[in-house]
């Protein structure tokens, strides 16, 4: 199978020497996205559900370049730097699925680049 580099300008530019997203077959592996407004390149979130929700329409851009959709992901991981914080990502997340949610796990991390507080990535299939 050969790996194909999926980029958008709807979503953050990569911060380091990675890709926004790597499609292997079915499989879409999505890169962890912060809360950066990709026409701004800045975060203008100002609480953890703004955060969110920006993280996720980075998400949604990155997810709907390579031809996918949220009901696609199967799998994702968030990042925390507070646990407090979990019942609001917890709410903004999901209001992104139908109800069919995807395998997830939620751990709490000491940092994040920029200083935010939330980080997602997601594996989806087709």
């Amino acid at each position: 199978m050969e790996k194909k580099i999926i980029k958008t300008e709807q979503a953050p530019a990569p911060i380091g020497p990675y890709s926004q997203a790597v499609q292997l077959g079915n499989f879409l592996f999505i890169s962890g996205q912060v809360p950066i407004n990709p026409a701004t390149n800045t975060i203008e979130a100002t609480d953890i559900s703004g955060e969110a929700e920006q993280v996720m329409q980075n998400l949604k851009a990155v997810l709907e370049t390579a031809g996918y959709n949220f009901a696609d992901v199967v799998k994702t991981t968030i990042f925390l730097t507070d646990m407090a914080n979990f019942p609001a990502v917890n709410e903004v997340y999901g209001k992104y699925f139908d109800g069919n949610y995807p395998a997830r796990e939620t751990v709490a991390v000491k940092g994040l680049p920029r200083n935010v507080n939330v980080e997602i990535s997601m594996i989806a299939s087709k």
